[in-house]
């Protein structure tokens, strides 16, 4: 006589299998994603140009670069810590490869300036490209295409991948955001305080003026 047990066996296996096949392509899309770590100036500028790239699932704004651990915004951006405003970005490499963000990203900053980018001058608002062993050889090529096609020397280094810190949260996706913050033009959702702090920076304007048609994050 069948029992219960065995009524209900062929379910549990089955449920198993089933949770067994979405935990293995749940470890297998993990183990897909890879992440790139470059400084482009403001924070938060690189994070709304990359989010918008085919095939990058997520960009960290943060900091990147120096000797203090776990630093806070304040910290670096009143210098001495020897961090970069950077960003962290997770990509599907099947779908962009990691040649094709640091391609993107060199034409989406001013790459001839070492003091910093735009209107934000200081050792925090510099470039950099800060590689893996497995990325520095592409990076480093990606750089000499660039400054053949500028025809102006690039001055973005090249640097040995370094620990990243996450900003805190005030800063996380800063572009997109609705709640208000006072500004200089008085109360604005900080999406619209972005808005106006980029205009007033020069930042498109500048990466137009160095490579016109091939900047891949400025408008017409």
């Amino acid at each position: 006589m069948q029992t219960v047990l065995d009524q209900v066996k062929p379910v549990i296996l089955a449920a198993a299998i089933a949770l067994g096949l979405s935990v293995h392509c749940t470890q297998a899309e993990a183990a897909e994603q890879q992440t790139a770590l470059f400084a482009g100036g403001c924070f938060w500028c690189v994070e709304a140009d990359f989010e918008g790239v085919d095939g990058v699932t997520e960009v960290v704004s943060g900091f990147a670069g120096g000797m203090v651990e776990d630093p806070t915004y304040k910290q670096v951006v009143n210098g001495g810590t020897g961090h970069y405003e950077a960003v962290e970005i997770t990509y599907d490499p099947a779908r962009v490869t990691y040649a094709e963000l640091v391609h993107l990203f060199l034409r989406s900053v001013d790459p001839t300036d070492a003091g910093g980018q735009f209107c934000d001058r200081g050792e925090s608002y510099r470039t950099a490209i800060f590689a893996a062993p497995d990325q520095a050889e592409i990076a480093n090529a990606a750089i000499s295409a660039a400054q053949a096609e500028l025809g102006q020397r690039i001055v973005t280094p090249v640097l040995p991948a370094s620990a990243f810190y996450p900003a805190d949260d005030y800063h996380q996706d800063y572009y997109k955001k609705q709640d208000l913050i006072l500004t200089r033009f008085g109360p604005r959702s900080k999406e619209k305080a972005y808005k106006l702090y980029r205009a007033a920076c020069g930042r498109d304007e500048r990466v137009r003026e160095l490579w016109g048609n091939v900047a891949p994050f400025v408008g017409g």
